[in-house]
């Protein structure tokens, strides 16, 4: 029960769809209707720019950041802790609130493994800086930071110096997130993939 009830919180917390809320407050934009067609914040920071994207960036972490945390309120159980983190990445792609169609997930899920396990974080946070320094395309940083948390999350639990449960996770919403960038990943190799700054012209913003 104290499982379910994370995995239930997580989810619901996960389908409230900040980017598409974003959206409508300026100017009743649907940010699904240009760019990837996604809710998350690299396509609400196209489509809105940067200042109205804000709360979208804000708003999907602390979604998965809520969801991992939470479940402390009523278990101790890290397995609870993880799959609710994992339930909101699922609610923010495939969002109740929104008709199943929301984002890709990073942030929320880089907001679960924070809460999870802050320093593995911020050992991946250098290599997902210098990938997008280095190349301007967040998709390929998504994918870069999904690859290599899940590795540090596993040396993590090798380790001992956290549950087996986070890596688990970890893993399964890493493969998750490469999985929802087939789209980027084929444009990366066809070199028509989008940099961060190129603007999605709509006429309401």
């Amino acid at each position: 029960m104290e499982i379910a009830a994370a995995v239930i919180a997580g989810y619901l917390l996960g389908s409230i769809p900040v980017g598409l809320i974003a959206g409508r407050l300026a100017g009743g934009v649907d940010v699904r209707d240009y760019g990837s067609g996604k809710t998350g914040f690299t396509n609400s920071l196209r489509v809105l720019g940067l200042r109205r994207s804000l709360p979208v960036f804000l708003g999907d972490y602390g979604k998965g950041l809520g969801a991992a945390l939470l479940p402390l309120i009523w278990s101790e159980d890290p397995w609870a802790r993880a799959l609710g983190g994992l339930a909101a990445v699922c609610g923010h792609v495939w969002p109740l609130f929104a008709g199943f169609r929301g984002g890709r997930g990073v942030l929320t899920g880089a907001g679960v493994l924070t809460g999870l396990s802050p320093l593995a974080v911020l050992i991946v946070l250098p290599i997902a800086g210098v990938t997008l320094k280095l190349t301007r395309y967040m998709s390929l940083t998504s994918i870069s930071a999904a690859a290599f948390g899940g590795v540090i999350f596993a040396a993590f639990a090798t380790a001992g110096l956290h549950p087996w449960a986070f890596a688990a996770v970890a893993i399964a919403g890493g493969a998750l997130t490469i999985v929802l960038h087939h789209d980027n990943i084929g444009r990366l190799l066809a070199g028509t993939e989008r940099r961060v700054g190129e603007r999605v012209e709509t006429q309401e913003a």
